[in-house]
């Protein structure tokens, strides 16, 4: 089970989500620990005036180069989730990604995502099979995507969950599709070159079009300076495979 040292002061669907992927990653993965700079795990800072905390966590697999959850809290008007698992290159995988923004305790966004990386942008037809079985979205308030949407599927689930049953709902969703993807990449071999290419090439695209989020990206600036925003936005959330 994750416990996290914000853990007290986050709000309550953000713990249980981030607990929730940690247990299946546990379950369902052969996990190992994941270099990376040792200053990135835990930071403090400030924003505006109130104290910024980011807490990072890493693993990763014989299938994913870097599985990444990140839990941040400023002061006591926002708190954020933030997960990604990047595939090998070696494998034509999606790319998993959830995001929640509680502001002044509601949530704002809930989003969750399996990208495809391929150049036709479909995901492979087993992850299409298993998602059309999940129970169709219920949610009163979607949210529309950014100008730089188009790297996400049409499964994407963007939305601001009102109320106590759809949080649980998109709790849900973002279980399923995790599940869906674990198991799925057990099942994947090795791609040839050419899709290992073209698999690099959707990795690449992926990051590019995530650090376009300035709304991320000015909040790290403000709290931790203009270097440290860059070196953390490409070697800590978005760093594209070489």
């Amino acid at each position: 089970m994750y416990k996290s040292s914000l853990e007290s002061s986050l709000h309550p669907m953000v713990v249980q989500l981030a607990s929730e992927i940690v247990g299946l990653w546990n379950s369902l993965l052969n996990i190992s620990s994941y270099e990376r700079p040792l200053d990135f795990d835990y930071i403090e800072g400030k924003l505006e005036g109130e104290k910024m905390v980011i807490e990072n966590i890493f693993y990763q697999t014989p299938q994913f180069r870097k599985m990444h959850l990140e839990l941040a809290k400023v002061g006591s008007g926002l708190d954020i989730l933030h997960c990604v698992m990047f595939p090998r290159v070696e494998y034509s995988l999606p790319i998993f990604g959830c995001d929640i923004v509680v502001g002044r305790g509601s949530i704002g966004a809930a989003i969750v995502d399996l990208s495809p990386v391929s150049a036709d942008k479909t995901l492979p037809k087993s992850y299409i099979e298993a998602l059309s079985t999940l129970p169709k979205d219920n949610f009163t308030q979607p949210r529309e995507l950014p100008e730089w949407g188009d790297i996400f599927s049409s499964y994407c689930l963007f939305v601001r969950p009102n109320g106590a049953e759809e949080e649980n709902l998109f709790l849900q969703k973002v279980k399923n599709f995790l599940e869906i993807h674990c198991k799925q990449s057990l099942l994947v071999s090795k791609d040839d070159p050419l899709l290992v290419a073209e698999n690099l090439a959707g990795q690449q695209n992926y990051c590019q079009h995530q650090q376009e989020n300035d709304k991320t990206r000015r909040i790290l600036e403000k709290a931790f300076g203009e270097e440290w925003a860059a070196r953390y936005m490409d070697t800590v959330l978005f760093d594209s495979p070489a």
